[in-house]
């Protein structure tokens, strides 16, 4: 894999499926930093959790961050008003792929209701093993920061 740090987090209603990629990367020997919600029982709001893991993802090396709500729309909406976040929303594995390689993309955001636990790993493991390209991309993501 080429990172060194997972951040992770969701609201309540992306709980379950943050629980299910947890699992799946603590399996295989990931360090995993969760940061909440810590149950689906209790409202909460996306942004104070899209909040802290992009703090986590600026400020630690080779780390890459999973965001989970209701839509997904949310979570990515909000981390992307950070500078030096490129988070993407998860349009299946084609998009997971072409995010890392052409965008350099470091978080994705997943939405509990339009995906399944097994479409996220898939989707997850292919994000995290994903190089970007070259640096014919590199012009374009630095325009990005000067937004």
């Amino acid at each position: 894999m080429i990172f060194d740090c997972l951040a992770i987090g969701a609201d309540h209603r992306g709980y379950w499926l943050k629980q299910a990629i947890i699992k799946h990367f603590r399996a295989v020997g990931c360090g995993v930093e969760d940061f909440g919600t810590d149950n689906d029982c209790v409202s909460v709001d996306y942004p104070d959790y899209a909040k802290r893991v992009v703090h986590h993802v600026l400020n630690t090396r080779d780390c890459f961050g999973i965001l989970v709500c209701y839509s997904g729309i949310g979570m990515n909406i909000a981390a992307n008003r950070y500078k030096g976040i490129r988070s993407v929303w998860c349009a299946g594995e084609e998009s997971m792929e072409l995010s890392r390689e052409q965008n350099d993309a470091n978080l994705i955001s997943f939405g509990a209701r339009f995906t399944t636990p097994e479409l996220a790993i898939r989707c997850a493991d292919i994000f995290v093993n994903t190089e970007f390209s070259d640096e014919r991309h590199l012009a374009r993501i630095n325009k990005i920061d000067e937004l």
